[in-house]
């Protein structure tokens, strides 16, 4: 199994109930394998020239990167930020059986 045909995702959400909700949506739109929820992190940023400092959520999302343009247009699609952070990252290697798991729960078409 090439791993390179498959990524990380991340965004960040400012709730439990936002996180949950992009989390179900990519899993039930098959366009993420799992999404992995990090409850309660800190997020320091600028945002209309001020600085932020939030307590956000992490979804560590995995799935192919030829799905990549359909997820982040899911993202933007289910998010209640203005501008959602998504971004992807390569996956250089990997167990060969997860990644199977992977290709097998997320689809192309």
């Amino acid at each position: 199994m090439d791993a390179t045909r498959f990524l990380i995702v991340l965004t960040t959400a400012g709730s439990a109930e936002s996180a949950s909700l992009l989390a179900r949506g990519l899993v039930e739109r098959r366009l993420a394998a799992c999404v992995n929820i990090v409850d309660s992190i800190r997020s320091i940023y600028r945002w209309q020239g001020e600085i932020a400092d939030e307590n956000e959520l992490l979804l560590v999302i995995k799935t192919q990167a030829a799905l990549f343009d359909r997820v982040r247009e899911a993202i933007r699609e289910l998010h209640d930020y203005d501008v959602p952070e998504v971004i992807a990252i390569p996956i250089a290697d990997g167990d060969p059986d997860y990644l199977g798991w992977v290709s097998s729960c997320v689809t192309d078409d």
